[in-house]
């Protein structure tokens, strides 16, 4: 190319070649689903856009030099931004949020799993950066500008007028996009992964006052909503039925419902498991459904403790581990109970060694407490049998009653095992994720197998309760096309995505004799009031948003943090409300042939409102109720019974 009649300026040439790439990784390495041409538009502009804002900032330096110092700065940090999204959307299907940027002490943690999701090919994705550092460098007189003043202001205001095209086109195809920012992929598809995150920090920057503001006045209508709409039996069903008991709460890591009764390659996927569901000591709940965002174990620990949802950007135990919380820990120390966390990890990692004593854990036994080698050891930490062989002895020394949680490291992305602790062979798919997930499912279900006859020869099994609880899912989005081959369907639809997100949940009472499958809809947000009343534990004038799964009057849905939810009768997912049995989408429950000229505007209301929308403004009432107790620390003016009176607030 001869430059010396090349006359665009680089600003102009970094935009285009930065808005090129940002449009190809949307489109084809990041999976934004695209309903209609208006959204595919919109994903085609907002790159550029956002791009030519950024670019044409350089036009205000007068000097050469810094006008491409900027540029090629400019390129690169934006680069980076767009790589790290992607490295962090292939793991968790999600984008990267303010709170998780102070979140940098687990990096050191993530080790292996962070190699497996970068690709030798990624180093293209900064092939633009290159090219525009190169021509900042050798073509600085021919690329650089020097505009009059109303030459930079017009470019300045160029750049703002497309911007708010974009937000105008945004607000036309996602009414309400940025009250009701449940979805971060709705906002990245409508108004571009940099804007995304300036809309985040601002969030994030607001949500920071709260607790500075907050008073105090906001809990009597949070109480008047938990007291009218969300139900509960005075003394529902198994009411006290494991008083006195110690519970042994076993969280289980990635592990969703599908596999339960299920089999690869024809071998029983999880046959321990599988026992329990028909073992007459034992409950099991299979429409029972993990309720996390971001935090992943954190957050369902989180939710078991305190029936709060976790928040919908980063991880409540890291953001807000230093509040007032009136969590099960606490509650069942009143009553008596030693409680405490087995976890063979560090304790820093998610802020536990924080979390946990404002959660009022009594003892956590982390890596320190545990033998851990190269031989023992895969993956995240101390594999699944050798943790819970060397934790028995701490519970056999602990005082009792007592509350034990476990959390199971093995079957964690990305799913790493030897052959030699591999008792049934990987799945065959394009994804190695899936494929490594089976043998890793497995070994924690002969892990849990084991644990159990550890319990009856320590004697421990007969005086206690134990839970058993998926913490969230282990095969993201990423991986549909291979779980749709699994599950032998033509594709993985929002509805099968939702359902996928069922986890299992087994409630054993050894001695008791009318277990059961219980189909009814449940979720992680329940788990507390559950095990309160099964011990017969009051948590009079107590705060939370579940039910007791035992209890026949329950508010009847499960919110997930997104924003969507799981009814009775309905699934809400992708702004489309589906038949919860069938699967099948629901109409408007007008048909628009019935209008008559007396009833149209009723029947409008009507046909623009799906049978969804009544629980849909429940649910975002809740979770925004509940976000507010975290936000502004509300519990620090709670006075619970059985507890001291709320301490001084000296911020």
């Amino acid at each position: 190319m001869d430059f010396k009649r090349f006359k665009m300026p680089l600003y102009i040439v970094a935009a285009l070649l930065f808005g090129i790439k940002t449009y190809i990784m949307y489109r084809f390495m990041f999976s934004l689903e695209l309903e209609n041409r208006m959204q595919e538009f919109i994903l085609f502009i907002n790159p550029f856009i956002t791009a030519f804002l950024i670019f044409a900032i350089s036009v205000w330096f007068k000097k050469q030099s810094r006008q491409m110092k900027f540029l090629r700065y400019s390129a690169l940090v934006g680069s980076l931004i767009l790589y790290l999204n992607l490295v962090f959307y292939r793991s968790f299907d999600d984008f990267i949020t303010a709170p998780q940027l102070f979140q940098a002490s687990n990096m050191g943690d993530l080790g292996a799993s962070i190699l497996t999701l970068t690709e030798v090919h990624d180093v293209l994705l900064f092939l633009d950066a290159a090219v525009i550092w190169y021509l900042s460098r050798k073509k600085t007189d021919i690329m650089s500008v020097s505009y009059q003043k109303s030459g930079k202001v017009f470019a300045l205001a160029m750049s703002f007028l497309l911007l708010a095209g974009n937000f105008f086109l945004a607000e036309m195809e996602r009414p309400q996009l940025f009250t009701r920012a449940f979805d971060r992929e709705y906002l990245v598809k409508n108004i571009g992964l940099f804007n995304y995150h300036v809309y985040d920090m601002a969030v994030h920057s607001k949500v920071k006052t709260q607790r500075v503001f907050a008073d105090g006045n906001e809990l009597p209508e949070i109480r008047e909503y938990v007291d009218e709409e969300v139900q509960r039996d005075a003394k529902p069903p198994l009411y006290g039925i494991a008083e006195d008991k110690n519970v042994i709460f076993i969280s289980l890591e990635s592990l969703q419902s599908f596999v339960i009764n299920n089999e690869v390659n024809g071998e029983e996927i999880t046959p321990f498991l599988n026992s329990l569901t028909n073992d007459e000591s034992t409950y099991y709940f299979e429409n029972f459904y993990h309720q996390t965002e971001q935090g992943k174990t954190s957050d369902s620990e989180f939710l078991v403790e305190n029936s709060l949802y976790p928040l919908s950007r980063g991880a409540v135990f890291f953001t807000h581990g230093q509040n007032e919380y009136h969590g099960l820990s606490e509650i069942l120390g009143e009553a008596g109970y030693f409680s405490s966390v087995f976890h063979a990890n560090n304790k820093s990692f998610w802020n536990r060694d924080q979390m946990y004593g404002s959660l009022g854990v009594d003892q956590f036994y982390g890596e320190e407490a545990y033998e851990v080698n190269v031989d023992n050891s895969v993956g995240w930490g101390l594999k699944d049998k050798p943790y819970f062989e060397q934790s028995i002895k701490y519970l056999q020394s602990m005082e009792e009653p007592y509350y034990s949680k476990f959390i199971t490291l093995t079957n964690h992305f990305p799913f790493g095992l030897s052959e030699e602790d591999s008792s049934i062979d990987k799945y065959d798919s394009n994804s190695s994720t899936l494929n490594n997930f089976f043998p890793t499912v497995r070994y924690m279900d002969e892990a849990v197998e084991q644990f159990f006859d550890q319990l009856k020869a320590s004697g421990l099994y007969e005086d206690s309760v134990i839970v058993l609880m998926g913490d969230h899912y282990g095969i993201s989005e990423n991986h549909n096309k291979a779980m749709s081959q699994y599950l032998d369907k033509d594709e993985i639809t929002p509805y099968d995505h939702v359902q996928l997100q069922r986890v299992p949940m087994f409630v054993h009472i050894p001695g008791h004799e009318d277990g059961e499958v219980i189909s009814k809809v449940t979720g992680q947000i329940d788990v507390k009031p559950t095990l309160l009343n099964l011990l017969g534990v009051p948590a009079e004038n107590d705060i939370f948003f579940g039910n007791d799964m035992f209890a026949q009057d329950r508010k009847g849905y499960i919110a997930l943090r997104n924003g969507d939810f799981v009814s009775d009768d309905y699934i809400s997912t992708s702004s489309i409300c589906y038949n919860r049995e069938t699967g099948e989408p629901v109409e408007s429950e007008v048909d628009s042939e019935e209008r008559t000229a007396e009833n149209t505007a009723a029947s409008a209301a009507n046909q623009n409102n799906n049978p969804c929308e009544p629980i849909q403004q429940k649910v975002e009432q809740e979770l925004e109720l509940s976000d507010t107790i975290i936000y502004g620390d509300l519990f620090r003016f709670a006075d619970f019974p059985g507890t001291s009176a709320p301490a001084e607030d000296n911020e």
